[in-house]
């Protein structure tokens, strides 16, 4: 028997039983749609939980410091170097060359007092260079990423900066009062001051070594170059963050702070500052997320404290591996359910087609053939009913999230709130295993409409 003829008949057979066949292949898609929906919404929460990693510093960043970076035995605050090297321009060359690095960069930051008008802001800029910059994405309302080589650093203010502006005669901000401050970032003049300690004690009255009144510390006018886009409560990586170029940020401390210790800054042995501007951390990228781990691993044994969000990923992966399971046999009860439904159809067909079964073998009809047409419709109704659940399950995958994002609790990811999200994989996954289904549930009868004396079958009514 050629294939295109046991086609032909497989499909005659179910069309023949229309309400049968209606009947079983519904059964599939309730069972196919039921897996993928439930599977979906595991999907979904893992997805949104990764991207919320990812907005709390992302799943391939890993942060490096110095370790035991403070003396604990005089609890004065100042650093010392016990177990490497700090953290210089030659520790980032040598954290690049390592192994499934993407990119290294220095980070210095610098506590500041920003001034407004009746405004003021207590923040810290954060200085990395350029090039790194650029390499971040930011996504700005206004401005641009300042150019290199700038004698003094132009800043660039994360979305959520403006609400940390404070009234000076009401210490009231917009997280007291809901109001943001009366501030355009890009076109007033604000003046910053870097010896933040300094202004403390010429506000309060204090003395120097020599009794006299502290002054006031110079006050520098910074040119804004971008602020990043967003409201004031969209959260991001960078929503309260003063980024600048790092060079510009070094000379500056260095001029500021000459003869002094730079806040944060390690000393010697003694007490006395260093000549260099050492950096506080370095962010390293690695290539791929699953080289993180090995990756802080490595940046480990050369002496410095490395943390990323591999622990909480790994742990979170493998929770919704659990959730997914369980998710997915819920649904696979349904399938199953169906194929009992498919089975019996199967072996239906085979009682009311004994006679016609009887007469192909008489005829010469191989065994097999036999066996493949039955095996063939059990076939059709799994991937009819898998086409059309997996349908089925796009349209209530849909109606979910736009239920959860109308109601205003949906997950941010990218540019949808998605607590179901089904990708293409799934559903060609849900549509094979459907037919596998109806297959495996169509074997047995199929084996016995091969088996099936002809000379009974013939004699059958």
């Amino acid at each position: 028997m050629k294939l295109i003829d046991m086609f032909h008949m497989s499909l005659s057979s179910l069309w023949r039983r229309k309400v049968r066949t209606v009947l079983t292949v519904l059964g599939v898609v309730i069972g196919t749609a039921s897996i993928v929906v439930m599977i979906s919404l595991g999907l979904g929460l893992k997805r949104a939980s990764l991207a919320e990693i990812e907005q709390y510093g992302g799943l391939k960043t890993i942060h490096v410091y110095e370790k035991d970076g403070y003396d604990e035995d005089t609890g004065s605050g100042s650093k010392k170097n016990t177990v490497a090297e700090h953290l210089s321009d030659k520790v980032v060359e040598e954290i690049s060359s390592l192994e499934h690095v993407e990119q290294a960069y220095p980070v210095l930051t610098s506590e500041v007092l920003i001034f407004a008008g009746r405004y003021t802001c207590h923040s810290v800029l954060t200085g990395i260079p350029v090039e790194n910059m650029e390499a971040l994405g930011l996504e700005l309302s206004a401005g641009d990423i300042p150019d290199s080589g700038e004698m003094l650093p132009e800043l660039i203010f994360g979305n959520a900066v403006i609400a940390e502006f404070m009234n000076d005669k009401t210490s009231e901000g917009y997280w007291y009062n809901g109001k943001l401050p009366d501030i355009d970032l890009m076109t007033d003049n604000l003046t910053y001051i870097f010896d933040t300690d300094k202004y403390y004690d010429f506000l309060w009255g204090g003395q120097d070594e020599n009794g006299n009144p502290v002054p006031i510390p110079k006050k520098y006018m910074l040119k804004t170059a971008g602020v990043v886009a967003g409201d004031v409560e969209d959260y991001n990586n960078n929503a309260y963050t003063i980024y600048c170029d790092i060079e510009p940020l070094k000379k500056l401390l260095k001029k500021e702070f000459r003869g002094k210790s730079i806040p944060g800054q390690p000393l010697t042995v003694s007490g006395k500052p260093l000549k260099e501007v050492y950096y506080n951390s370095v962010e390293v990228i690695a290539d791929d997320m699953n080289n993180v781990k090995d990756l802080q691993n490595a940046i480990s044994r050369m002496g410095y404290s490395a943390e990323s969000n591999a622990e909480w990923v790994e742990s979170m992966q493998g929770e919704f591996k659990y959730i997914q399971l369980a998710l997915g046999g819920i649904g696979a009860v349904s399938l199953l359910v169906a194929a009992i439904g498919i089975a019996n159809t199967m072996m239906m067909s085979i009682y009311e087609r004994t006679k016609e079964i009887g007469i192909m073998k008489v005829l010469g009809c191989d065994l097999r053939n036999i066996q493949a047409m039955f095996l063939m419709e059990a076939g059709y109704i799994g991937l009819l009913g898998g086409v059309i659940g997996a349908a089925l399950s796009w349209g209530v995958s849909f109606a979910i999230n736009h239920f959860i994002s109308a109601a205003g609790m949906g997950m941010d990811i990218g540019s949808s709130s998605q607590i179901s999200y089904i990708p293409a994989w799934l559903i060609l996954l849900s549509v094979g295993f459907a037919v596998a289904v109806g297959m495996v549930a169509g074997f047995f009868p199929s084996l016995r409409a091969m088996r099936l004396s002809p000379l009974a079958a013939i004699r059958s009514e």
